[in-house]
């Protein structure tokens, strides 16, 4: 199985994706829109992460309950996929979720059922797993 992230967009202001779970004979499983901070060279809380492969281990914790925890990103720590609607509440984690709309009208792309959309996650996919991260 192979979980694929491709970015499409970055605006300066949020980078949108597509997020696929694939079998080994290439049918997709799942797929699913993903909403991140824009590139910022990586810094800390205001850059979404580098593309690359990063092992993702379920996690679970007291805020987001359960959701995965991407590893190994260089100088960054607790990188998440957790549920999310808006872009202003991410700090460098990936949002997951069924539909890119203007939720609150400030004309900025939300992303939809996030927590919906989590959940599926975490029935369909195993305990670990890798994620390949590319830019569109």
């Amino acid at each position: 199985m192979k979980v694929l992230l491709d970015r499409y967009s970055d605006d300066g202001v949020q980078t949108l994706g597509r997020l696929y779970v694939v079998n080994d004979n290439g049918f997709i499983l799942y797929e699913c829109d993903s909403l991140e901070l824009p590139w910022k060279d990586n810094k800390p809380n205001i850059s979404c992460i580098p593309q690359g492969r990063y092992k993702v281990v379920k996690r679970r914790s007291p805020k987001y309950d359960d959701h995965f925890h991407i590893q190994g990103v260089e100088d960054r720590s607790y990188i998440l996929i957790h549920p999310a609607n808006f872009v202003y509440q991410l700090r460098g984690c990936i949002a997951v979720g069924m539909d890119l709309v203007d939720i609150n009208n400030d004309d900025v792309i939300d992303i939809t059922n996030s927590k919906n959309t989590v959940l599926e996650l975490l029935k369909i996919l195993p305990s670990e797993f890798f994620i390949e991260i590319t830019n569109h």
